[in-house]
């Protein structure tokens, strides 16, 4: 067998997403190395099998339906290897607070400003993850990826590929399997000070400790979407047990039994009201994925 223990059937995506809720996938595969990856890929291409990259299942919203065909993670995939020029590459699988920390201990600054933005280095790269001012185009050097179609390996530079706002241009079936990062020296102990700045100034601006899945929608030009939410009066609006958050009004936070369906109605709640008082088309950041119930 392809996977073994490593592929599990009608699985709950709820346990796999950052908002915990989401219906089952028919398949969740977890290939162990790049060789397997190729391996499941080709088995999905032969079988027409539809597939679905969820990296830590943040930035993403699975409908109560779940997800039909297969859902790969690439958790394992988790190498990281620096060189003497201070490039760092990670693969895709490797967490935000171990690349982060990773650099902090080997006195290579650059990667600070992503301190606290979840996720994985594949949902990074795929989604430009930043903050404002600084995104993963201004530091990244090369992206690796497999071409789902071919079940081959590609790798560019990113100065190859065009970047904007959340959104990197690779082909629709690109399955990111590394970046490669650009840092430069400093000292550890002061690389970890911003590091913790970063961090305070997160817990007090956002709901980190709390279910969510990040931003919920993108910042429409010139303006901030949570500050639209916010003087919307949608601070604190309730659907069963997702909310919109009194924090910080861009994240919607869930609890106990919520569903997708709860959060599913608090964006659209969000959408209308913001359209009516203030003329603004707000569009969603967070991907929205599978089938209604």
């Amino acid at each position: 067998m392809l996977l073994g223990r490593n592929v599990s059937f009608d699985e709950p995506l709820a346990r796999y997403t950052s908002l915990r809720v989401g219906g089952p996938a028919d398949a969740v595969a977890a290939p162990q190395s790049r060789e397997q990856l190729v391996e499941l890929c080709k088995l999905c291409r032969d079988r027409a099998l539809p597939l679905l990259v969820l990296g830590n299942g943040f930035n993403t919203l699975v409908r109560d339906g779940g997800v039909r065909g297969v859902v790969l993670r690439l958790h394992a995939l988790r190498g990281l290897r620096r060189d003497d020029a201070g490039l760092v590459e990670a693969e895709a699988g490797v967490t935000h607070s171990t690349l982060t920390r990773f650099c902090a201990a080997e006195g290579l600054a650059g990667l600070e400003f992503a301190v606290g933005i979840p996720g994985t280095v594949g949902g990074w790269l795929r989604m430009n993850a930043g903050v404002p001012g600084r995104e993963m185009k201004d530091v990244v050097q090369r992206v690796a990826w497999l071409d789902a179609s071919a079940c081959a390996f590609v790798e560019a530079d990113a100065s190859e590929l065009g970047w904007s706002y959340r959104h990197v241009d690779l082909p629709e079936d690109a399955v990111i399997v590394a970046g490669t990062f650009r840092t430069h020296p400093d000292d550890p102990d002061a690389i970890r000070a911003r590091m913790q700045q970063g961090m305070e100034k997160r817990r007090a601006t956002q709901p980190v400790d709390q279910p969510s899945c990040g931003s919920v929608f993108v910042n429409p030009p010139g303006d901030h979407a949570g500050r639209l939410i916010e003087a919307a009066g949608l601070k604190g609006r309730r659907q069963g047990a997702a909310r919109i958050s009194e924090l910080h009004a861009n994240f919607i936070i869930t609890e106990g039994e919520a569903r997708a369906a709860d959060v599913l109605a608090l964006i659209e709640t969000a959408v209308e009201a913001v359209r009516d008082r203030f003329g603004v088309a707000l569009e969603t950041e967070v991907r929205i994925v599978g089938e209604d119930e």
